[in-house]
């Protein structure tokens, strides 16, 4: 295919579909291209067991239609990785949005063509796409990440990641099975694999806090409070911090200005309701160390009281600040612990030297595994960017222009790259609130920009790096105000070996809401229209 568009869209999970609609919306032309074979992103390809939202379906939605908000039917308070795709797949089409989407298909690269102000995108299967403008809605949380361990190749067994997951599902009975990770997708999977393996060993390198979700079938009456009054539902989570749980009750006092007999009767109440209301008793948990050390020590007791073990939970026990990594939210994780038939290896102490064809080799001993699962997490918010060829003026590559971290305005766009966008990039709230929120804040903003542009006769829109450099520095600045930046987390890059450390994502919903209707209203202040 050799074609004309005005808006290339590489990606079709919620951000890429809600483009669709926006552009149609706009009367602009529009071409997805999406590696999968259906909608979905994320929810597509996270399919492991266990694998589920971490904010109440109810919130976990698109809010743009309310029709589509009325009709549909979450059956569970935190939907499943099925129910989330299914959702995904309805409002696909609801809106006839597969016919703007060509599937199977990954793009390779995306250049700039400074002489006539255009981006000529091609893709694996030969696909030559010209457009005025691209849109980067990759993801934040699809580019999965393997640790090189030597010896890798070698292993003869079945190897899965949690990120690319057989969509057929895979039955671990009668399997011993070896898996790499604690972190979320290695909680809300090891209690499912653990139940149907003959033996499950978990590498864990550095502890996770978790708290119980408390998942259950989904309230109808709360549903139904919901849906009479979603307007104002929404409203209020966008001026939350993380743009949700406004229906959570918080205290805007400090940890330290109440007895500990009330603070540890908060945390039980809290503790038991589940969900992310857990860190939400108190306005300084992530702000002093002393406030988030009474949270951090009523978590790790209730591991010790949890597992029956006590050097068992001593390696589950976590002794960074709770919050600093998003936090996991479980279903019987620390419980799993308990079984004869799971085994806990702390590879911060017995680090894994190698892989052979039948096991892992961690400190001299080898662990004899049928199957490996890695549960590593993603290159998160870059790593699907920085994998394809993007070139703007002067064939300058993107991975160049970030090679000493991302550089953005606003998370919208890096100076060098005309007329392209990424949704929810670094340098934007994105993956600190609930995603669909900031999608949506997202593709209006974009959409609303390029329609500016093509009415007013402009060419290109860019940021420069003045202003770019300046963001990043206030993004990292309000982050340095917190403990966000003390452990080693995925939001820095920390999870990604050679990584750049800069801390991506930006503390605070509303405000950057407030910041982004501000520069529209000063015609675009921070960048430049030729």
């Amino acid at each position: 295919m050799e074609r004309f568009v005005d808006i290339t869209v590489v990606g079709a999970g919620f951000a890429g579909m809600y483009t669709i609609h926006r552009a149609r919306q706009m009367g602009l032309s529009i071409q997805v291209f999406e590696a999968g074979d259906d909608v979905g992103g994320t929810w597509y390809w996270n399919r492991y067991p266990g694998a589920r939202c971490d904010i109440e379906s109810v919130e976990y939605s698109y809010s743009f239609d309310d029709d589509l908000q009325q009709e549909w039917e979450w059956k569970e308070r935190y939907a499943p990785q099925p129910e989330i795709l299914e959702y995904a797949q309805h409002v696909a089409d609801r809106f006839n949005l597969r016919s703007d989407i060509q599937f199977s298909t990954r793009v390779v690269s995306s250049h700039f063509n400074e002489s006539n102000n255009q981006w000529v995108t091609t893709t694996d299967k030969g696909d030559i796409v010209t457009s005025k403008f691209v849109v980067f809605a990759t993801g934040c949380l699809s580019s999965a990440n393997t640790p090189q361990f030597a010896g890798a190749t070698s292993f003869t067994g079945d190897v899965y990641h949690t990120g690319q997951w057989p969509h057929e599902g895979v039955d671990f009975t009668g399997k011993t099975v070896g898996l790499i990770g604690t972190g979320s997708s290695a909680i809300q999977s090891i209690p499912i694999i653990a139940a149907q393996a003959k033996h499950l060993t978990v590498f864990q390198r550095t502890a996770s806090y978790s708290i119980p979700a408390r998942n259950d079938t989904i309230d109808h009456s709360y549903v139904k409070d919901v849906k009479n009054n979603y307007k104002q539902f929404r409203d209020a989570n966008r001026q939350q911090t993380g743009a949700f749980g406004s229906n959570i009750l918080r205290y805007d006092i400090s940890a330290l200005s109440v007895t500990e007999e009330e603070r540890r009767a908060e945390f039980e109440r809290r503790w038991e309701q589940g969900g992310f209301a857990f860190l939400s008793a108190y306005n300084d948990f992530l702000l002093t160390p002393e406030a988030n050390e009474t949270v951090a020590q009523f978590v790790r007791e209730k591991i010790f009281s949890i597992v029956k073990d006590p050097a068992t939970a001593e390696k589950l026990v976590p002794q960074q600040v709770i919050g600093c990594k998003r936090l996991c939210l479980d279903s019987g994780y620390f419980e799993t612990f308990n079984r004869d038939n799971v085994t806990l290896v702390d590879v911060a102490s017995s680090p894994i030297e190698r892989i052979t064809s039948g096991g892992v080799v961690a400190g001299n001993v080898e662990h004899e595994v049928d199957v490996l699962v890695y549960a590593t997490g993603f290159d998160a918010m870059t790593g699907s960017l920085l994998k394809i060829d993007i070139r703007g003026r002067q064939n300058k590559t993107l991975s160049d222009a970030w090679e000493a971290g991302p550089v953005t305005y606003l998370g919208l766009n890096t100076a060098g790259f005309p007329n392209m966008f990424m949704v929810s990039g670094p340098g934007s709230p994105s993956v600190l609130t609930n995603m669909i929120m900031s999608i949506e804040q997202h593709v209006e903003w974009i959409t609303d920009c390029i329609s500016h542009i093509v009415s007013s006769g402009k060419a290109t829109i860019e940021t420069t790096e003045k202003n770019q450099d300046e963001w990043v520095a206030f993004v990292n600045a309000v982050a340095d105000m917190t403990l966000y930046p003390s452990c080693n987390s995925w939001y820095l890059g920390a999870n990604v070996p050679g990584k750049p450390r800069v801390f991506m994502p930006l503390i605070g919903f509303p405000t950057y809401v407030d910041k982004c209707n501000e520069v529209v209203a000063n015609g675009y202040e921070g960048f430049v229209l030729a």
